[in-house]
């Protein structure tokens, strides 16, 4: 299982704005990881420097969200979608998608499911729970 450390996610996501804004051939991922990269413009300045990214630390304490754990997420969702793991999540996304209007205000409805889950799981020191994760995902998507 692909487990990077922190440091790796932030200079993968650096490596690719520098590839991107050069006009540098991506891999798949990176391709993947590009398009989260142009809807997230106001995150340009944290990717420009890696070595600045490495060392930033994001506690929330200056109001600002993590960019790295938000493009991480999307990246999560994506993958999570390619693949239906959590069996179901493909048609919860799709759904909240066409409520939405936006994939991208889906996966971000969907990153609140997604937090929770980790969360809730890191509290219990229980595995993540697949289906309340979809459960969340889907009551987004149906709520009036």
């Amino acid at each position: 299982m692909f487990n990077p450390s922190q440091h790796e996610v932030r200079r993968f996501f650096c490596g690719v704005h520098a590839k991107a804004r050069a006009g540098q051939p991506l891999d798949a991922l990176e391709t993947l990881a590009s398009g989260w990269l142009r809807e997230h413009p106001e995150y340009d300045p944290d990717l420009a420097d890696a070595q600045a990214a490495v060392d930033r630390v994001y506690d929330g304490g200056d109001g600002r969200t993590n960019p790295f754990l938000h493009l991480s997420m999307h990246l999560s969702i994506s993958e999570q979608c390619s693949i239906d793991q959590p069996r179901g999540i493909r048609q919860a996304v799709e759904l909240l998608a066409a409520r939405l209007g936006s994939l991208h205000d889906a996966h971000h409805a969907a990153m609140e499911c997604l937090g929770r889950m980790l969360w809730d799981s890191q509290r219990s020191g229980r595995p993540p729970d697949g289906q309340a994760y979809i459960d969340c995902v889907q009551r987004s998507a149906t709520r009036d």
